[in-house]
């Protein structure tokens, strides 16, 4: 099994950055892609971005030139630098892993606030 803590997020005003970690312990071999998703109230969950273990990278087109996903494999770390928030990306983010299944949510998750 493969457990995954998060920390950062918050509040922030709109144009501001926030960062967000997600440290993997467990059978962390086992784990290929990392990502991230969210979801915010009333709507369907999001995938936002995702790394695999060869540092290729996705993003949903909603965050595109405003987040970005990196991946420490020594650290078995995932971060998600935020940057030129917007209210839109108010949101619930949770950190996920690949471990033979699909990308799926495993984090604890945590509250992403951005203020207009």
């Amino acid at each position: 099994q493969v457990q995954l803590v998060q920390s950062g997020g918050g509040l922030v005003q709109a144009g501001g950055s926030l960062r967000l970690s997600c440290a993997a312990s467990g059978s962390i071999v086992d784990i290929d892609a990392m990502g991230w998703y969210r979801q915010a109230p009333g709507k369907q969950r999001e995938l936002v971005a995702h790394i695999t273990r060869a540092d290729k990278t996705t993003y949903a087109d909603s965050v595109k030139g405003r987040f970005t996903i990196s991946r420490d494999n020594a650290k078995n770390v995932v971060n998600l630098q935020m940057n030129n928030l917007k209210p839109e990306d108010t949101a619930v983010y949770y950190c996920a892993a690949d471990v033979g299944s699909g990308l799926a949510p495993g984090g604890q998750g945590t509250q992403v606030t951005v203020s207009s």
